[in-house]
């Protein structure tokens, strides 16, 4: 009954480009580019309604020869870990095409609408995909139409933003395919079978060089995608000169590869190395969260102001990652979802504000509320949400994650929350300067509030915070079995490096050995 629906799920975006190659007439384009992104999306609903809670292993799972001589294998299940992530994809790729349908795009409409659902494929792809090999390729197909999409519709310094997007992702992407293939060729060494699949590569030995060597390899590749301090740098000028959905796709979704990449292949792949370094990557977060805020509130600029607040907030999700524990990692995944939900918002918003005003920097607004009251109602409550008020989404992922920091490393917990500060200083003193006050520009005077197009692209997103901060329950118990299935090769990884110290541990309590001096014996011997 399910078989094909994951293969339907990743490749109807993907005949929807290729139709709409045969369009001419734009509205045609933009109907027929929204109708192929209601299809997967329907299709993940129905994934979300056919899901069984209990289950900790993939499902819908189809695997099927692909390159058998090289153990290449078509490979796509889902899990409570990718569960969410694909209908987020799904949700946002046709709000951003609704949005844009609008007239935020207003040259070379087919190609865009063609490189969206290019980049929705590639997406799905890479969330579902159980081979590396299947894995890797949709990695890369990835940044083709994001290339695109920031270099021709972007604004300013467009192709060095999307240049240096795809060079900083290129040079994680070729460490991580040399140590996928070393690991496929260990496989091979050890099972005698070359396979690219994922269960057998987790029970891969591995030497403690092999290991740390690989896992630097991925988690560079997936920590420059995140992004996270210090190789966060592509980020910022990538948000702020690509268009409107380029930014909702990229915030919302791709960042959350890297994480993703964290949690299936980095950490259940090197799982004692992963242990190992554990603290390593909370201060690198603690880092990312502190510097992100700070840097978010010196920022004249809204988009950029979004985009270093991303890099505070990935930083939130990366120090439930590395807590290793349940609450953590729920955390972290239910705040993927918070922030692709939350960031999405209020790109969209600044995206609205810019097409009428064609400027995004605060100076030029303030006194807004008086002009536009529904986009500035509907901004507070995504601006509430960004910053974790309690009753939004927010707020339970920045809990757990909290939680889960405190049972590993107290003081991570600690430095967290100055980020959690900073991050609600800079969100109200922006929404301050551009809601509030005088209107100090005349043009401010004629701005138009929303229309109903841009009404219906918002009301999905302040539902999806309402529920998902009301009733976390029915999310986090799809979530959970999974969570537990990849944190027991953790624990055991963690056991085996208790043992491992112990011994040492055991040497320096117990009292020195008393060994009686036999030196004057000896040379009386000798004599």
């Amino acid at each position: 009954m399910n078989g094909g629906l994951l293969t339907a799920l990743i490749f109807l975006p993907l005949i929807g480009a290729l139709f709409i190659l045969m369009q001419s007439e734009e509205r045609a384009i933009w109907n027929s580019a929204f109708i192929f992104s209601l299809l997967p999306l329907a299709l993940s609903f129905y994934v979300l309604a056919e899901f069984s809670p209990q289950v900790a292993g993939y499902q819908f799972a189809e695997q099927y020869d692909w390159i058998p001589a090289f153990g290449i294998t078509y490979h796509v299940g889902i899990d409570g870990i990718s569960l969410f992530l694909v209908l987020l994809t799904t949700i946002l790729i046709t709000l951003s095409l609704l949005y844009s349908g609008g007239g935020d795009i207003e040259e070379r409409p087919r190609e865009f609408c063609f490189f969206m659902l290019v980049l929705e494929t590639g997406l799905l792809g890479a969330l579902l995909s159980v081979d590396l090999f299947l894995f890797y390729i949709f990695w890369e197909v990835m940044l083709i139409p994001m290339y695109f999409l920031i270099g021709i519709w972007g604004h300013g310094r467009k192709i060095y933003a999307a240049v240096k997007f795809v060079l900083f992702t290129m040079v994680g992407s070729l460490l991580m395919l040399v140590a996928i293939l070393y690991l496929v060729y260990s496989a091979h060494e050890h099972f005698n079978r070359t396979s690219f699949d994922l269960p057998l590569l987790y029970q891969v030995p591995l030497t403690v060089t092999e290991g740390r060597c690989l896992f630097a390899a991925f988690a560079l590749a997936f920590a420059i995608k995140v992004p996270m301090w210090p190789v966060h740098t592509w980020l910022p000028d990538a948000h702020t000169n690509a268009p409107t959905a380029g930014s909702v796709i990229l915030a919302g979704v791709m960042l959350k590869m890297g994480t993703y990449g964290f949690l299936r292949f980095a950490i259940p792949l090197f799982p004692t190395v992963a242990v190992e370094a554990i603290p390593l990557f909370m201060a690198l977060a603690i880092i990312g969260i502190i510097y992100g805020a700070l840097v978010a509130m010196m920022q004249p600029d809204l988009k950029r102001l979004i985009a270093y607040s991303s890099v505070s907030h990935l930083g939130f999700v990366m120090l439930g990652i590395f807590a290793l524990n349940p609450e953590g990692i729920d955390g972290a995944i239910y705040q993927m979802l918070n922030h692709g939900v939350s960031t999405g918002g209020l790109f969209l918003l600044v995206g609205m504000l810019y097409m009428r005003r064609h400027t995004r920097e605060i100076s030029e607004f303030g006194g807004l509320w008086k002009r536009v009251p529904v986009y500035a109602a509907i901004f507070m409550v995504v601006m509430l949400s960004s910053i974790g008020l309690p009753g939004l989404n927010g707020f339970v992922g920045e809990f757990l994650i909290m939680l889960g920091a405190f049972l590993r490393i107290r003081l991570a917990a600690v430095f967290a929350v100055v980020g959690v500060i900073l991050g609600a200083l800079y969100m109200l003193w922006t929404y301050e300067r551009v809601m509030f006050g005088p209107i100090t520009r005349a043009v401010n005077e004629t701005i138009r509030d929303l229309s109903g197009r841009e009404i219906a692209v918002m009301v999905p997103v302040i539902a999806l915070m309402l529920f998902m901060g009301l009733f976390p329950r029915p999310l986090i118990s799809r979530i959970e079995p999974s969570v537990t299935a990849m944190l027991a090769r953790v624990n055991v990884a963690q056991a085996r490096l208790e043992l491992e110290r112990q011994p040492n541990r055991l040497a320096a309590l117990l009292p020195a050995r008393h060994t009686p001096n036999r030196e004057p014996e000896m040379a009386a011997v000798a004599r």
